[in-house]
């Protein structure tokens, strides 16, 4: 296999996911295509042998083609929703990805309400929210600082949650205060019935470093290993981390989603900033970093 193939060959194992991208971030089939084509042709171009992270390359230059489309679209005020979004996922690979593109919410009233955004916004909302892209990442794309695109995502998720069904909402916070229930009371094998099995938690760098400080007091605090490494996947590790943790916990309402923060004296310290689909718990991105905290919105609840 020349170097040619061996590199045709990695682009189509990406290829399902960058079209994913690309088409939830323009809402055109058409579109996403040629912004796909346009990935490769400048990987093409390269040198491959200086690309130490393929998938990550490959996700900021589609979007950097799909950002620029979008901008190239307003100027046109042209409308792209030419198409039904029900056969986007048939090659979509496995994983979160795929779960989310399929899911009831995803659908062709996203799509309108996507197109109601800017184009930063959009990129932002669909990278993070949708992909689970951590701001750090998001950030260089969109050309802002990690808390300005956090901001230009939760200008898009509360238009989007402005869009939700009161249902939607109920169940959602339905889902986040029987989380919290669970955790605190320890009930793990609970926790396990409310986490979806591919579940995500990221936590920031504070974050982090506050594990790694817990962790060198020994006792409980081993609880906090598992986030040393920035993320955890899966219902059974994030399960544990959360296990009997959430006493101080307390229901907000977090750019427009419900959430968790802990909130001392009426001061958000940290957020626990938590994706629902369906009945389940998807993701979790725990903050600590005050730069990201005042870029959010926060709504304590009695």
């Amino acid at each position: 296999m020349t170097d040619h193939d061996w590199l045709a060959a990695q682009f189509e194992e990406q290829r399902p996911r960058l079209q994913a991208v690309a088409y939830r971030v323009l809402g055109s089939h058409a579109e996403a295509d040629d912004a796909v084509q346009e990935a490769w042709l400048r990987l093409s171009r390269s040198d491959a042998d200086a690309i130490d992270n393929l998938r990550g390359w490959l996700t900021t230059v589609v979007s950097r083609v799909c950002l620029d489309m979008l901008r190239s679209r307003r100027s046109r005020r042209e409308d792209p929703l030419d198409e039904s979004p029900g056969d986007v996922v048939e090659d979509v690979i496995e994983g979160p990805e795929s779960q989310a593109l399929q899911a009831d919410s995803l659908g062709a009233a996203l799509l309108v309400v996507l197109d109601t955004l800017g184009p930063a916004e959009r990129l932002a909302f669909v990278l993070h929210d949708l992909f689970g892209l951590p701001f750090d990442e998001v950030a260089p794309i969109v050309d802002r600082t990690p808390a300005a695109a956090r901001q230009l995502a939760s200008r898009a998720r509360r238009r989007v949650q402005g869009a939700s069904t009161e249902t939607d909402q109920r169940r959602q916070r339905d889902v986040v205060e029987a989380f919290l229930k669970a955790s605190r009371e320890g009930e793990f094998d609970r926790l396990l019935t409310i986490l979806d099995p591919d579940v995500v938690l990221r936590a920031d760098r504070m974050a982090v470093e506050s594990a790694s400080a817990a962790l060198a007091q020994g006792g409980v605090a081993a609880q906090h290993a598992p986030l040393l490494a920035g993320m955890v996947r899966g219902s059974a590790g994030v399960a544990e981390v959360f296990n009997g943790r959430a006493v101080g916990a307390r229901l907000a309402v977090i750019d427009g989603a419900y959430g968790a923060v802990w909130a001392p004296g009426g001061v958000v310290r940290s957020a626990f900033v938590m994706q629902v689909r369906g009945d389940r718990l998807v993701g979790v991105e725990v903050v600590v970093e005050p730069e990201h905290i005042a870029a959010m919105d926060v709504q304590l609840i009695a």
